[in-house]
């Protein structure tokens, strides 16, 4: 079962280690997320809310944190794009109001936009549905260097398709493919995706922001409430969750088929923001740094050459 109270002791005095201890302190934190390989997963084993008290000094100290895993982020992406062999893709699934776009937004905030590209994927449009369903994501992967965002995903074929079926019924599919092993199909299929992006040098990386079904409901009250958030809540929103369960069975699902030691999922208690706001970013750090990267060196006449020019700087009047 995870659990977040190892929060304190990860927290203080973070400004005061080093960049090997910070990464160190983030892969131990994110860990408790990690579902590695996910035959086993069951999501009721999973919270949707951290349990921290930090006193009265609590919100500088998360805010001072999640800096921290910014900084720290920044900093590796930039050595991702000047060694240009990996990239990196990021997929974030949860139900609506769960926080994705914040995440996305906060932890992605010291990223150098030339490094760094997001696409949301919606309703499929009438071009997407005459092609098979990877094609429309696949035309945004992050190209070598970069890290590419994807709020919603190809994962919405085995979510929102699975929980209401007419929707497959007009995906033009061939009637005889439409059986009763399409789902496993699916996940099969997903599986050796991911298997070859990463034989590519692409690493994934999924997060699941698992939110309560009281904390959408506050959510989307203070959405109907607070006329400059009007725009991002619609009836249709609350519509969906009346399938709150059959989601569930589906998000676990597709977690316990999808999730592998190479291309993980984790599962983020999201009830509270800042809280998953660091734990993203401690699980990014952490594939980041099992990536091994260094600036590209540079040979003895490139140096030279580089004193050369200095030279010449210094020289002129």
């Amino acid at each position: 079962m995870a659990k977040s109270n190892n929060f304190e002791e990860n927290a203080r005095n973070l400004s005061n280690l080093s960049k090997k201890e910070l990464v160190k302190r983030a892969k131990n934190f994110s860990k408790q997320y990690c579902v590695g390989k996910g035959d086993d997963f069951r999501l009721e084993e999973y919270e949707t809310k951290a349990s921290f008290h930090l006193g009265d000094d609590g919100k500088e100290l998360v805010n001072e944190t999640l800096q921290l895993g910014v900084d720290a982020l920044a900093a590796m992406q930039d050595i991702l794009y000047a060694q240009d062999k990996w990239s990196l893709l990021i997929i974030f699934q949860a139900m609506d109001a769960a926080g994705k776009d914040g995440a996305i937004k906060h932890v992605m905030s010291g990223v150098n936009p030339q490094g760094c590209q997001v696409s949301s994927f919606k309703a499929p449009s009438s071009e997407d549905l005459d092609h098979d369903y990877l094609w429309r994501c696949q035309k945004h992967l992050p190209e070598r260097g970069r890290i590419g965002i994807f709020n919603r995903s190809y994962y919405e074929e085995v979510l929102v398709v699975r929980v209401h079926e007419q929707i497959l019924k007009n995906q033009k599919l061939p009637p005889k493919l439409i059986s009763k092993d399409i789902w496993e199909d699916r996940f099969q299929d997903i599986r050796n995706f991911e298997k070859y992006l990463n034989r590519n040098g692409t690493v994934v990386v999924k997060f699941f922001l698992n939110v309560s079904k009281k904390e959408q409901k506050k959510r989307f009250i203070e959405r109907v409430d607070d006329p400059d958030k009007n725009w991002k809540f619609s009836a249709a929103d609350a519509k969906e969750r009346g399938y709150w369960d059959d989601y569930m069975h589906a998000y676990e699902e597709l977690i316990k088929n999808t999730s592998t030691e190479k291309s993980p999922w984790y599962v983020i208690p999201a009830d509270n923001k800042s809280y998953a706001r660091i734990a993203i970013a401690s699980a990014i750090i952490t594939a980041l740094d099992e990536l091994d990267l260094e600036y590209p060196s540079v040979n003895e006449e490139k140096i030279a050459e580089l004193q050369a020019v200095k030279k010449a700087l210094l020289e002129e009047d």
